[in-house]
Formats: C-alpha cells, sequence, structure tokens
C-alpha cells in the first residue's frame, strides 16, 4: 500500500503499544517518526533503553486460544501480524499453559525489526508537548507518562487523568534455589508452549510457616508514599502481596500460593498448606521470578521475608520488587470509538494509557489505533472490529462499554484485563455443538461456551480485517 503524502505519524512512547503501531502503519505504508524519551529520561520502573522492555513480569499469560480470552487476543495479533507476538513467539520460555518470554531477548527483537524498516524513523528525547504541526499523533506513553506530557494531555481533556499503583516481583537467580526443597511442575502437569508440564519451581509451606509469611508481610517495612501519591488506588489485577495479605489472612493461599494441582515428590502424601511458584525468566534458565509478588516491601525487609520461603532461604535476587505510580485516562469519556480524543481529535491514544491492563492488551490497542491511523490516512472508511473479537470487546470497554461513557458523575473506570465478560453473549444457535446437543453443564459447559465463543471471534475477525482463517481453524458454527 502507498501513501498520499510523506507526512509521518508521529508516536510518542517505544513501549508494547507504540512499537507495535509504528511497525503495523510502516507496515500498511505509512512513514513513522517514533518516539522514545528513554534514556534521555528515565522512569521509575525501565532498566534498559530498549523498545517495548518489560517491566514487571515475563508472562504474556495464558496462550490458549480456544478457551481463555487472552490466548484468543494472542492468536488475533498474530494473524493481524502482529510484531510483539512474532517477537514473543521467537523469545518463548517454558511456562506451563502460559507464553513467557526472555525478557531481554524479546525487547532485542523488537528493537532490531523497528531500526530495520526503512519507513520508520527513531528518535530518543522527550516530547512534553505535541507540536501543533505534527498532523496525527499517537500517544502511547504507557502507565509512566512524563508528568510533562500529562499535564498537557489534561490541559487538552478539561479532566485531571487517573491513577493507580503497579508492583514488580522479584527476581531469583536459579543457583541459589534449594532444589532439594523445591521441585519443577506445571500446576496439574499442564504442557503449554514451549513447556514440559515441569515448567515451574514450587516452594512448600506448611500452615505454620505459611502463618508467620503472613504475618511478616503484614508487619514488615514498606515504601512510604509522596505526599500526590497518597490516594492512588492500586489495579486489582496487580496487587502486593501485602495489600493481598492485609486482606484476609487466607487470601494469598487462594490467590498466587494456591496449593491446588501441585504434589511435592517427596513427601506425596502430605499437601502443601500453600506453594510459592517461579516461573523462568531467561532463555537461559538462570534467573526465575516469584509469581504473583509484586511488592512494595523495603528492599531490606523484602529480602527476609522472601528467604522466609522453603527453598529460597539463600536466594540472591537479579532484581528486589518495586513500586511505581500507573496514569491511565478516563477513556469513556474522553476517546471516541477510534481512539481520538474528542476534545482534540488529532491525537489518538493507544495501551495502557488508554485504561487497558496487560502486555498483550496494551500491544493489540496499538495495533487497532495504528489500522485506524492508516485508513484514516488513506482516506477510507474507519470500521471498529467486530465487539465479538477479543480487540473489539477490549476497545468496545475502554470506549463506550463502561458507565462512564453515559454517567455523568464520579468516574468508577479502572483498567481491565480482556476477558470473555466482555464479549457479547452467544446466540442461542451457538450454544449447540455440531451435531445438535446443547452444552453440557458446570466445567465442561463453561469450556464448550468459551470454545464456540472464540470460534466466533476468529471467523469475525476473518471477515473484518480480510485475512482469511489458516485452513486448520475452525469456523464458527
Amino acid at each position: 500500500m502507498t501513501n498520499a503524502s510523506n507526512e509521518p505519524v508521529h508516536i510518542i512512547g517505544g513501549g508494547l503499544a507504540g512499537s507495535e503501531a509504528a511497525w503495523q502503519l510502516a507496515q500498511a505504508g505509512v512513514p513513522v517518526v517514533l518516539h522514545e524519551m528513554r534514556p534521555s529520561r528515565g522512569t521509575a520502573a525501565h532498566q534498559t533503553d530498549g523498545y517495548a522492555e518489560l517491566v514487571c513480569s515475563n508472562s504474556f499469560r495464558s496462550d490458549d486460544k480456544d478457551h481463555n480470552a487472552v490466548g484468543l487476543m494472542h492468536e488475533e495479533m498474530r494473524r493481524l501480524g502482529s510484531l510483539i507476538m512474532q517477537s514473543a513467539d521467537a523469545n518463548q520460555v517454558p511456562a506451563g499453559g502460559a507464553l513467557a518470554v526472555d525478557r531481554v531477548g524479546f525487547s532485542d527483537a523488537v528493537t532490531a525489526a523497528l531500526q530495520s524498516q526503512p519507513l520508520i524513523t527513531l528518535e530518543r528525547g522527550e516530547v512534553a508537548v505535541p507540536p501543533d504541526e505534527w498532523g496525527r499523533v499517537i500517544i502511547a506513553t504507557g502507565p509512566l507518562t512524563s508528568p510533562d506530557l500529562a499535564a498537557a494531555i489534561a490541559a487538552k481533556t478539561g479532566q485531571e487523568a487517573l491513577a493507580f499503583f503497579d508492583a514488580i516481583a522479584p527476581i531469583v537467580h536459579f543457583d541459589s534455589i534449594d532444589m532439594e526443597q523445591a521441585w519443577f511442575q506445571s500446576r496439574y502437569d499442564k504442557v503449554g508452549p514451549g513447556g514440559t508440564g515441569a515448567d515451574y519451581i514450587n516452594c512448600p509451606m506448611n500452615r505454620e510457616q505459611y502463618d508467620a509469611f503472613i504475618e511478616s508481610l503484614i508487619t514488615g517495612d514498606k515504601t512510604d508514599f509522596k505526599e500526590w501519591e497518597a490516594n492512588t488506588p492500586y489495579f486489582d489485577g496487580c496487587l502486593p502481596i501485602e495489600v493481598m495479605a492485609e486482606r484476609g489472612r487466607e487470601t494469598l493461599r487462594h490467590g498466587p500460593m494456591k496449593p491446588m494441582g501441585l504434589t511435592n515428590p517427596r513427601a506425596p502424601d502430605v499437601k502443601p498448606y500453600a506453594v510459592v511458584q517461579l516461573r523462568q525468566d531467561n532463555k537461559l534458565g538462570t534467573l526465575f521470578n516469584i509469581v504473583g509478588f509484586q511488592t512494595k516491601l523495603k528492599y531490606g525487609a523484602q529480602a527476609d521475608i522472601l528467604r522466609a520461603i522453603p527453598g529460597l532461604q539463600n536466594a540472591e535476587f537479579a532484581r528486589l520488587g518495586g513500586l511505581h505510580r500507573n496514569t491511565f485516562l478516563n477513556s469513556p469519556k474522553l476517546l471516541d470509538p477510534f481512539l481520538r480524543l474528542k476534545a482534540h481529535p488529532k491525537w489518538r491514544f493507544a495501551g495502557q494509557i488508554t485504561g487497558c491492563e496487560g502486555y498483550v492488551e496494551s500491544a493489540g490497542i496499538g495495533l487497532l489505533a495504528a489500522r485506524f491511523a492508516a485508513a484514516e490516512r488513506r482516506g477510507e472508511e474507519i470500521t471498529p472490529p467486530p465487539p465479538t473479537t477479543a480487540h473489539g470487546a477490549l476497545l468496545a470497554h475502554i470506549t463506550g462499554g463502561h458507565i462512564d461513557a453515559i454517567d455523568p458523575g464520579p468516574s468508577s473506570f479502572q483498567p481491565m484485563n480482556v476477558n470473555f465478560g466482555l464479549f457479547p453473549p452467544l446466540t442461542e444457535a451457538a450454544a449447540y455443538d455440531k451435531d445438535g446437543r446443547k452444552h453440557g453443564r458446570g466445567s465442561a459447559k463453561n469450556m464448550a461456551k468459551k470454545t464456540a465463543m472464540s470460534q466466533r471471534a476468529l471467523a469475525d475477525l476473518a471477515a473484518w480485517s480480510g485475512v482469511p482463517q489458516p485452513p486448520q481453524a475452525d469456523a464458527a458454527e
């Protein structure tokens, strides 16, 4: 495809959303200038100047396209030519049923692809306010938007952006883990992409150890909030472990420390009261992150508390957990269905700043912002993806599916992961299998329902995008 003009689209932010948007625009024949402020100006969470750096977990979560909305979004992105998914697939590490990546290799792959694309110009340095002479702008600065740019956005919208805290999980050197106490096993021995069914390191706790651990979390020395951070709410999908512990002493046992689906081979008849899991963080298998252990504990207390976990008593940390402030828009009120700022349509937004949550969701919204911008550039009709697709369901929630889109009162909009609850219900016909039998009851019915929703999504995505389904993919009934 070719352009009617050589005027580039400017993208601010070289994270997952900005990188994906730049790639999609270039693939559509649209020149791009991708602005990234690092290393000229750092953030509270980034450690490198690479594009698409993963600052929290190295997991893209479930890769099951038939029964999980995140896995479905993976598949949709692959079919739409996603650079993020291409780079993730090329750098995956074992993680049970999840798609996890070597974070350095992943970022390097994205960076190399962007550098090799002749229609993409990479510029370093902070953009405090997009100049008026820029024709079209995609702001994909993520949850760590610089204060100056956040102030410029607030000036355009007439409203304050919302904010919440997001915490980072610790990373442990593998050779410092005591494998005489821990063992390798995926929950229910599930085999995922690149995995064996024994992809997680499991550290068991008995009741006494668990109770002592919870007490130390509650009483441990925590990061002090600055005055401007004091009333910022957490995102429930990424709560620090000490906050979960404060909500109830059994909360962690039913969350990241649940013992279900795991059997200690050294004591197969003794069920652990709780289990701490670690997931491989790089291809070499030398680093493992503690799953679900985002924390705002101070470093000294954090190291002592984590070393009380059986198997981690001699743990050496490549990185301890941390805390940073995230910023996002009240998108249902501020953005139109094509991610443009209603008060200033030259600005389009993408990624986590729109109020989506998660790596995949962020990149997916970046992909959509680029497709919308490319169609607009070519004078084509812009159509959003059907709400029956993962992309369309998430977009609909962000730009109009939340009560804030119609409610003039105080905002209650919060970041959202993609999930089947955002999708339109199945029609009555889709509730039956191909033999005309209605889906069963309980978990079997739920799995069949998700399969039907996924099949419908991929068929509708093909019709919307013009990209045919692979021969092995089943069309929706």
